[in-house]
């Protein structure tokens, strides 16, 4: 708190008790001014600090959407990808199955064909025999 002095000639017209009086006064007025003063600061920081907060908010949707939109974009190139290595998968089990058809009738066609050749040579050896 300022110390307040009151020159002399103007404490002699007044007196101690209006002396006194007129410090008493100058401090209300003091700190009435300083208190107006912080409520004023303090009204335009709020202010500010409002409009700051808003302007956070905003770029802070922005980032959201766009972290939004990003991930929406990369999860569709991985569900393309997955589709894509199914179709692949499910191309090559299709060779594959084609293949052990393929295989399989082979297979047949030599069981076949040796067991004719077991049944001649049986035949052969059985007419040879009963001759």
């Amino acid at each position: 708190m300022e110390i307040i002095t009151i020159p002399r000639v103007l404490r002699e017209k007044l007196g101690d008790n209006g002396a006194d009086s007129l410090v008493e006064l100058l401090n209300r007025v003091s700190n009435h001014t300083r208190d107006d003063v912080l409520t004023f600061v303090e009204e335009k920081f709020e202010r500010h600090l409002s409009e700051e907060i808003g302007k956070v908010n905003e770029r802070i949707a922005e980032e959201r959407v766009s972290i939004n939109q990003r991930i929406t974009e990369e999860v569709a190139k991985v569900n393309q990808r997955i589709t894509d290595e199914i179709a692949m998968v499910r191309g090559e089990i299709q060779v594959l199955r084609t293949d052990m058809h393929t295989m399989r009738a082979d297979l047949i066609k030599w069981m076949f064909i040796f067991w004719a050749g077991q049944i001649g040579v049986i035949l052969g050896i059985l007419f040879a025999f009963f001759r």
